[in-house]
């Protein structure tokens, strides 16, 4: 990765952390399909969203679904020389698993590059290391990519610029998946950060066995509704 940009990683990694930067993600693609905010299945109870999937991490050791199976887990499309959404969600994200300190430990964050034409594992490699080391960074073949983002119902699409060079229109937004690899909801970087940061309570508590109690009724951002109780 030359200077320039590496200089562009941090410096939207400070934008974010000494700014709170949040940029309005929900909805921001022409064409792109919309995501439930919160899980559904369709008419033949097959969960709508996730499924199977094989990459590679940035350190070049092969991934499946197979290894978060039984852990919730957080998956965001986006690509290395993305200029803002990208590393902005990335360092909100840091600083996040920073506050939930061990927590952030029940769930595994995966980024999934739509760009596997530049981002290789050298250059996926250097930008991941800007960011909280249990992300990771995973890149396929384009078929390989093509198929992951089927599985979580992903757009993506080259858009020619200039001078022949190209950037990428992506679904934004983390999608909350469940310890069953059942799609749980969606995580906007729009929303407030105790919003987030609840997402992610809930996320942990509702999938980890050691929190043995009835959770509170939920709303459709998996939020508990007001006014509910929680047994111990």
């Amino acid at each position: 990765m030359n200077a320039v940009k590496i200089f562009r990683v941090f410096a939207w990694s400070a934008v974010a952390i000494a700014g709170g930067v949040l940029i309005g993600f929900s909805g921001i693609l022409p064409g792109a399909p919309q995501l439930p905010r919160s899980g559904t299945v369709s008419s033949s109870g097959v969960a709508a969203v996730g499924g199977s999937f094989e990459l590679t991490t940035h350190k070049g050791q092969r991934f499946t679904d197979a290894d978060v199976a039984g852990k919730p887990y957080l998956v965001f499309f986006g690509f290395t020389f993305c200029p803002d959404i990208c590393p902005t969600t990335l360092s909100e994200l840091t600083i996040m698993m920073s506050e939930l300190g061990a927590d952030a430990d029940r769930f595994t964050p995966l980024l999934i590059t739509v760009d596997p034409e530049r981002d290789n594992q050298e250059m996926l490699a250097e930008y991941m290391s800007a960011f909280d080391s249990r992300i990771v960074g995973l890149r396929g073949t384009p078929e390989q990519t093509a198929a992951a983002a089927r599985t979580f119902k992903a757009y993506y699409k080259k858009v020619p610029l200039d001078g022949g060079d190209y950037t990428m229109d992506h679904t934004a937004g983390v999608l909350l998946m469940g310890a069953n690899g059942r799609y749980i909801g969606m995580m906007d970087m729009d929303e407030a950060r105790e919003t987030r940061i609840a997402k992610l309570r809930r996320l942990i508590e509702k999938n980890d066995p050691r929190y043995p109690r009835e959770h509170p009724k939920m709303d459709p951002d998996g939020l508990p509704l007001p006014d509910t109780e929680v047994s111990r």
